[in-house]
């Protein structure tokens, strides 16, 4: 799954994006209102979280701004600003949820996987094709009751590909999702981890689950 933080302290917005990519989420960072509008627009997350004091442009404008744009992103609001007038206002404008600094991370997260959990397709704790399973919560992921031991970034593929079991993901599509988007999209690198990940989920298994598309993508399917 793909973040996009919005803060102005670095500190701060290091801190999140650390604790979030050890829990296996993908994680952009912007320091200001105008950076974090300009990504909201041109890149395709799960979930935004933002500050309220923002240079540039302020969390509150920004919230609209998104809303405005019909960009339906769940949006949780991080601030140290914490009266119930300030919280209204945060929900009004469009905010799914409200955490107010200084927070435990693990409520943090916590409130994460329920915002993402409201998605309809994300309900359900557990990921599954055909015999191969992946639990969200504890990030384990097993075939036939084996356990397959992923690296984040091959979790991050796989999840991704699992979210959209049936259907042919691109190349660009993936790159998008398990990377920040400073990355290099005309490397290879990601048929590298495409090639590790089939390695481990498909190997010594009779069917063959992850699929390549030639000039297209991958697919991941369950054909019984």
């Amino acid at each position: 799954m793909r973040i996009l933080v919005v803060e102005d302290e670095k500190k701060v917005a290091s801190f999140i994006k650390k604790g979030l990519e050890e829990e296996y989420y993908v994680v952009d960072t912007a320091l200001d209102g105008r950076e974090g509008l300009k990504l909201a627009e041109s890149e395709e997350y799960d979930l935004i979280i933002m500050d309220i004091m923002l240079p540039l442009i302020d969390g509150i404008t920004l919230l609209k701004e998104i809303r405005k744009k019909e960009i339906a992103v769940p949006i949780l609001m991080l601030t140290v600003k914490d009266s119930i007038k300030d919280k209204v206002e945060g929900l009004d404008s469009g905010a799914d949820d409200y955490l107010t600094k200084p927070f435990a991370f693990e409520e943090l997260l916590a409130r994460i996987r329920v915002l993402l959990r409201r998605n309809e397709k994300l309900k359900s704790t557990k990921l599954k094709v055909g015999d191969l399973i992946l639990d969200l919560q504890s990030h384990r992921v097993s075939r036939n009751n084996h356990e397959i031991v992923l690296t984040p970034k091959e979790y991050s593929i796989l999840e991704y590909l699992m979210r959209n079991a049936n259907k042919v993901v691109s190349r660009t599509k993936l790159i998008e999702h398990v990377y920040d988007y400073h990355f290099d999209t005309e490397t290879n690198i990601i048929d590298v981890y495409i090639n590790k990940v089939r390695t481990k989920v498909d190997t010594n298994f009779d069917k063959i689950l992850i699929h390549t598309i030639r000039g297209i993508g991958y697919i991941i399917k369950d054909d019984t």
